[in-house]
């Protein structure tokens, strides 16, 4: 690793399992000092431990970012413990209910939209508020393919994503002068112990079709893009959104 983040601090919420693990670990080892944050404490506390067995840095913190004071204390957390926030990853969300639109059930839809879409909202909110006392930083949004296109029975889950392709459009606009960087990473179905234990192999493999690379993707192949996209070398991309998804929406 050439520790390109030496120096840097990072928030990772959802940090404690499949993709947001996969980034932790890489901003660590790149030399980051990195805030794990998570629904549930103590997982969140063994990614920690993980990444300082490595040889990394980090700290683990409980949140659940539909709560903005919640999202607020763990932006100051970071700030707190490691003097400044450079880096941010919001990547916590859930999956929601599946129904058509015309049955979905209100709780679900208030459920999705306030994890999905408000949280990442209330994360840039707090976070961009720490970057401007420091002069700049980097965030990625965790999107979704579905941030492009719909899927069956998943209306609130899509409009979520719509969503936060929105806001970090125009969380661009509004903060590129001000040296901070906004972009989304748009990743298919990966092969998440979510997705592992949730289905069945004949239901696994009808996902897998419908990726033309033939494969669900890897954690450790959506943390490489994000990772790209907090660094310097990505300096000049902001207000953008990348897929990375197995050529799904080339179909």
């Amino acid at each position: 690793m050439d520790k390109q983040f030496e120096g840097k601090s990072a928030i990772v919420t959802g940090g404690a399992s499949g993709i947001g693990a996969a980034i932790a670990e890489e901003l660590a080892a790149n030399g980051a000092k990195v805030l794990v944050a998570d629904l549930h404490m103590d997982q969140a506390e063994e990614q920690a431990q993980k990444i300082r067995d490595a040889g990394g840095t980090a700290e683990a913190f409980s949140v659940d970012v539909s709560k903005p004071e919640q999202v607020e204390a763990m932006v100051d957390k970071a700030v707190s413990s490691f003097g400044k926030l450079d880096l941010a990853v919001n990547n916590a969300g859930i999956g929601g209910p599946a129904a058509p639109v015309g049955e979905y059930p209100l709780d679900g839809w208030h459920q999705v939209i306030n994890v999905n879409l408000n949280g990442v909202f209330y994360g840039c909110r707090y976070e961009i508020a720490a970057m401007e006392k420091t002069g700049g930083g980097a965030i990625v949004n965790i999107a979704s393919i579905l941030g492009s296109v719909g899927f069956a029975q998943s209306s609130a889950y899509v409009t979520a994503k719509h969503g936060v392709i929105g806001l970090t459009k125009n969380a661009a606009i509004e903060y590129s002068a001000k040296g901070i960087r906004v972009n989304a990473v748009g990743p298919a179905f990966i092969n998440t112990p979510l997705i592992q234990n949730a289905m069945t192999d004949e239901q696994r493999e009808g996902l897998i079709a419908l990726h033309p690379i033939g494969r669900l993707g890897e954690s450790e192949e959506i943390s490489a893009l994000v990772c790209f996209l907090l660094s310097d070398r990505a300096s000049f991309i902001t207000g953008s959104y990348h897929l990375a998804d197995g050529a799904y929406t080339a179909q």
